[in-house]
């Protein structure tokens, strides 16, 4: 199975999160106590994976401003607490039994867990398509065959087969098979397919292994059941060497469990430095000592395991938990989901909260790339974060934002621009941070007047060469400005530089003097200033205009959704500006809808790429190729 969306209730600060759509990676952006670690700890007790807890508690969880209420509900209706969408794979209609063989009416099934910890699936049987194949697959006489399948539902069939009785033999032996499971298809189908609902693995700072542990302690725990997440982690590592906590208590045990721990430890660490590029010299030791008198309970009793970071590059070593938290962390997640890989019953849903918190900045660049390259290939995604360096700037479909609002509770949205400015400063910033990045360092800078121009070309880009066209030239680097005004400056600035500069920009009767000062600028080669005029044909241009005014209408309605009291229509923008965006800002204005935002419209066709490239018409794609066509031919260098 496969997730696709979830919704939290109840839960904490969470009222109703509101359905998150989920995909192979999905971020989670927020401002602190937003929310986002109660969504995973929630979404994690559906189906958590090893021994992580699974039951939620109503005193502890349920949100104390309307607990007292709900006490008195709660034996007859339990509060649901999260629900999650999952859609059926090939692989899950082959573990079928054959009576269950095209039955299921939908390709999804809905689990609902609440607060009396029962799981509530949701999906659709066809009866008589169960009763037709139990029939079918009895080898029953023609005439009773007949009969039978004339039933619409299985408890029908079963009442018919004790009408039919012992005579012929195979009735009976069909009905003995339905009372296994009790003539409910629908109890059947969960027995089924029960071990293939994905496991959720929730990864957070508290379950870094700590640096000495007490064997006969952690034992106790975890013969108590009172393991906490650190415990949990070291025993997974425990159980990926294919030890028994026991035998450590064993001094003759020392120098092969030594071993086994060190073996362990240098194949996760080569995993490791596959995507660690900040020291390559470092590595985890182990040792067993006997109790030590000195030290605080439970170190004082009994046998004491040691974890240790060696630091090649200045010969020391120091206990695992204090130093280099960024390695520690990196490790202990390896460790623990190198054991749960390897002994996976099912699909795994990796839950990380506010992973590699004390990374690096371009630490945390390199845990997204093993989020891409490792993780994701094989498994879904979801983990939160307040960092910008966690936020990939080209992938903001996979953002959701996080908000904890007055009267409302915890919302996840995937309106990443409609939430507050605190909310949004991890995109903004890595956006900010991307652009920075490359500003001085790209030796061909395509300049345009603001973020919106930069999303219409990268997506139209996309779709040109989709058509087999030339695409704009992947070594341009384009750089919003923040509006013409900023556009000379930025020339002189990168001219200075000695990099290749080029302009788009849109045009109207009223910048003929700023395009004439840019043509004088110097910093522009002859034919480095590319007005869309110049391929839409009219004196007044924006970038808007490559489209069909249809289909911008569209993105404008995506955009501004139930904000507007009726959707915009073409016919209704006529009002004489050849400018398609100037005319959904005199209907804006006309009718009290506030400001319009060129962004917005932007913004939605990049989150709805998937489904509105498609609808782009071949005008617009050769309007697209020829301005990219017009670009291209002042890059600076030939192709290597």
């Amino acid at each position: 199975m496969r997730l696709l969306k979830a919704k939290v209730m109840n839960y904490k600060s969470i009222d109703d999160s509101g359905w998150v759509d989920v995909g192979d990676i999905t971020c989670l952006v927020g401002k602190n106590e937003s929310g986002k670690t109660a969504f995973l700890q929630a979404l994690n007790k559906l189906n958590p994976a090893a021994d992580q807890p699974d039951e939620f508690d109503m005193t502890i969880e349920y949100p104390r401003k309307r607990l007292n209420r709900y006490k008195r509900e709660h034996e007859e209706s339990p509060a649901p607490v999260v629900s999650a969408v999952f859609k059926l794979e090939d692989k899950d209609y082959n573990e079928l039994p054959g009576s269950l063989s095209g039955a299921v009416k939908t390709p999804t099934v809905t689990i609902t867990k609440n607060y009396a910890n029962r799981s509530l699936w949701d999906f659709q049987i066809d009866q008589a398509k169960v009763v037709a194949n139990l029939v079918a697959g009895a080898q029953l006489p023609e005439e009773t065959a007949k009969a039978l399948a004339a039933h619409k539902t299985v408890r029908e069939l079963r009442a018919a087969l004790d009408e039919v009785g012992p005579d012929p033999p195979q009735a009976g032996e069909l009905a003995a098979r339905i009372d296994k499971w009790k003539a409910d298809p629908d109890r059947y189908f969960i027995n089924s397919l029960h071990r293939h609902v994905p496991k959720f693995f929730y990864f957070d700072d508290y379950s870094i292994m700590e640096g000495r542990i007490s064997v006969p302690h952690l034992k106790a725990k975890r013969d108590a059941g009172d393991l906490n997440d650190a415990d949990r982690t070291f025993l997974a590592l425990i159980k990926f060497v294919g030890a028994q906590l026991e035998e450590f208590e064993s001094e003759a045990n020392y120098e092969r469990l030594k071993a086994d721990l060190e073996a362990a430890s240098n194949e996760i660490s080569d995993e490791l430095f596959n995507f660690w590029s900040q020291n390559d010299q470092l590595a985890v030791e182990f040792d067993l000592t006997g109790p030590d008198p000195e030290a605080l309970p439970p170190l004082n009793e009994g046998t004491n395991l040691h974890v240790r970071i060696r630091n090649d590059r200045h010969r020391v070593t120091v206990a695992f938990d204090q130093r280099s938290r960024g390695f520690v962390w990196f490790f202990s997640f390896l460790a623990y989901f190198s054991e749960l890989e390897r002994d996976k019953t099912s699909d795994l849903v990796l839950l990380l909260d506010e992973p590699g918190l004390n990374l690096h900045a371009s630490a945390q660049e390199d845990f997204l790339r093993f989020i891409d390259e490792r993780l994701a290939p094989q498994y879904q995604v979801i983990y939160t974060t307040h960092s910008p360096f966690m936020v990939e700037p080209g992938r903001l479909d996979r953002v959701r934002t996080v908000e904890d609002l007055d009267n409302v509770g915890t919302k996840v949205s995937a309106e990443v621009f409609r939430s507050s400015s605190e909310t949004v400063f991890p995109l903004q910033a890595a956006l900010g941070y991307d652009l920075a990045q490359t500003l001085f360092v790209a030796p061909d800078n395509l300049l345009v007047e603001g973020p919106a121009d930069y999303i219409y070309l990268q997506l139209l880009s996309e779709a040109v060469r989709e058509a087999g066209k030339e695409g704009l030239d992947e070594r341009w680097v384009i750089v919003p400005v923040g509006g013409i005004d900023k556009i000379a400056t930025f020339v002189t600035l990168l001219g200075g530089h000695q990099l290749n500069t080029s302009v788009v920009i849109d045009v109207s009767s009223k910048d003929e003097q700023r395009i004439t000062n840019l043509r004088e600028n110097g910093h522009l080669g002859k034919h480095s200033l590319i007005q869309i005029g110049e391929i839409t044909g009219a004196k007044d241009a924006d970038i808007e205009d490559l489209f069909e005014s249809g289909f911008y209408v569209q993105l404008v309605n995506g955009a501004y959704g139930d904000q507007l009291p009726t959707k915009l229509t073409v016919a209704a923008l006529a009002n004489g500006d050849p400018r398609i965006a100037k005319r959904v800002e005199r209907v804006f204005a006309d009718n009290g809808l506030g400001k319009f935002s060129h962004y917005r419209p932007a913004a939605y066709f990049l989150r709805e790429q998937a489904k509105l490239l498609p609808k782009l018409n071949d005008k617009t794609i050769e309007r697209a190729a020829q301005l990219f066509e017009r670009i291209n031919k002042t890059v600076s260098r030939p192709e290597s």
